[in-house]
């Protein structure tokens, strides 16, 4: 509530939420005007419990949404909440004292501790997240689409594999626009291949859903899962997660990697969490709007593309500064990718097809000549585009040797089977990040880690606890 209704007024609202509510205290969000000579609300002890007297709360605490911090008015009403073990969040105030940047900051703060937003108009609900019961969990979520997520997701669950191997190593679950319409078992670590990819093609699958890119790229086994739709917080419309929980926690991996699909979040909450953005995307993208919420969900930040024609070293920097006003000491590690062929194509004539724009275009060419010594003859930044990629294999049936493609899109379906009518090889291709500040590597293995111990606290006294860590930061089981 705030201080520019009249306290009889927000007393009347109290009163009509106690016939469907039990409402157990209140914060007071600011303003005066409305406020008689003692009922400053912001200030001392006695008067934010004479205030709350008035209006008919056990309790109020003052938190001012446009004069702190984000992080302080995250934490502020955070702690309210969980003090009063709140399911539901009532916003009674209005502008000038609450307005939208502030609104969403109240939403992101309710979700992170599990309930629900409600406003006279609007109602953003928690997701009813589920855990891992047998399998420590690392989730890897975005904040938009075509920012390099599965590309992070595929180095990392590579890097973890490699020393988990011998302990069951790693299984990633992928849920994709495009997957499957029951939960699909993709056995990585024997080498896909594009024949496999394109057979998949054939027989109606989409080949080129994030589980094959896991499975093809990172060798590791994967459930590949489907979604359709996204809320502002990230819960799919519909999904079939939940289905595949006998397929991960049945497979006595050491660790699961739980892949998010653009901006949605798994309802699969992970132990711990890996948050990638885009430097290029406005830092309200980022660190506002419901994008807070997922920072709040994250134990740490990969920001890809930081190089243009992604972005500009300012826009790093407003990105970077947002996410840690939202968070303040939260591990931002700058990055960009880089292509890595899964074969060698040295001295071969490549034609190369990804979802880059086009300004990337001379520097990938550039990579690939200089790191990986391809005579590369085209890059085609058409591979989200069917119309103009059909023309783009068309010239390089004529041209190429060699068909070199990320494994997105139409990449099976017109690549692979353009290449396999033109009887040219196809090699796959990786986006590899390589981080410019920092360490990767460590904070990955960090991550892990620390995924292992939260599992590990979790899961020692049988049930989970409804609320996770403060860091992952939402209900388990919301009501």
């Amino acid at each position: 509530m705030d201080g520019e209704h009249y306290p009889p007024v927000v007393a009347a609202a109290v009163r009509r939420l106690r016939a469907h509510h039990d409402v157990r205290g209140g914060i007071f969000a600011g303003g005066r005007e409305k406020l008689r000579a003692g009922e400053t609300g912001g200030g001392t002890v006695e008067a934010l419990a004479g205030l709350a007297t008035a209006i008919g709360v056990p309790w109020l605490d003052a938190v001012e949404p446009r004069a702190a911090s984000p992080h302080e008015v995250l934490e502020g009403v955070r702690a309210a909440l969980r003090a009063a073990r709140a399911e539901v969040l009532v916003d009674l105030s209005d502008e000038p004292v609450v307005g939208y940047r502030e609104r969403f900051l109240l939403m992101s703060a309710a979700l992170a501790e599990g309930a629900a937003y409600v406003a006279a108009d609007t109602e953003v609900r928690p997701q009813a997240f589920v855990r891992l019961e047998a399998t420590p969990s690392l989730g890897v979520i975005g904040t938009g689409k075509r920012v390099g997520k599965t590309a992070v997701s595929g180095w990392l669950a590579r890097r973890l594999d490699a020393v988990r191997r011998p302990n069951g190593g790693v299984v990633v679950l992928a849920m994709g626009r495009g997957g499957p319409p029951e939960p699909e078992l993709i056995e990585g670590a024997g080498g896909l291949g594009p024949a496999d990819l394109l057979a998949a093609s054939r027989s109606g699958r989409h080949a080129a859903s994030d589980c094959y890119e896991d499975a093809v790229l990172a060798g590791v086994t994967t459930v590949g899962c489907r979604r359709c739709g996204g809320g502002l917080a990230g819960a799919p419309f519909d999904d079939n997660l939940r289905e595949a929980l006998p397929l991960l926690d049945g497979r006595g991996a050491a660790l699961a990697v739980i892949e998010g699909s653009g901006a949605v979040v798994p309802p699969i909450l992970a132990d711990a969490t890996l948050c990638v953005a885009g430097a290029g995307q406005p830092a309200d993208d980022v660190a506002g709007y419901l994008g807070t919420y997922r920072l709040l969900l994250s134990d740490a930040l990969v920001l890809t593309q930081c190089e243009p024609p992604f972005a500009t070293p300012a826009e790093i920097r407003a990105v970077t500064a947002a996410a840690r006003a939202v968070k303040p000491g939260l591990e931002v590690l700058p990055t960009v990718f880089r292509p890595r062929p899964v074969r060698s194509v040295r001295g071969r004539r490549v034609a190369f097809f990804t979802t880059a724009p086009e300004g990337a275009a001379p520097r990938l060419a550039q990579t690939l000549a200089a790191d990986h010594g391809a005579e590369v003859v085209l890059v085609s930044c058409d591979l989200a585009d069917r119309r103009r990629l059909a023309a783009a294999t068309a010239r390089a049936a004529a041209e190429a040797d060699v068909f070199l493609t990320e494994i997105k899109a139409a990449a099976v379906d017109l690549v692979v089977e353009a290449a396999a009518a033109a009887d040219r090889e196809v090699v796959f291709c990786d986006n590899e990040p390589i981080v410019l500040e920092g360490d990767l590597g460590a904070v990955v293995d960090r991550l892990a880690a620390l995924a292992g111990d939260r599992f590990a606290a979790r899961t020692a006294g049988g049930a989970a606890d409804r609320r996770p860590s403060p860091s992952a930061g939402v209900a388990e089981a919301p009501p």
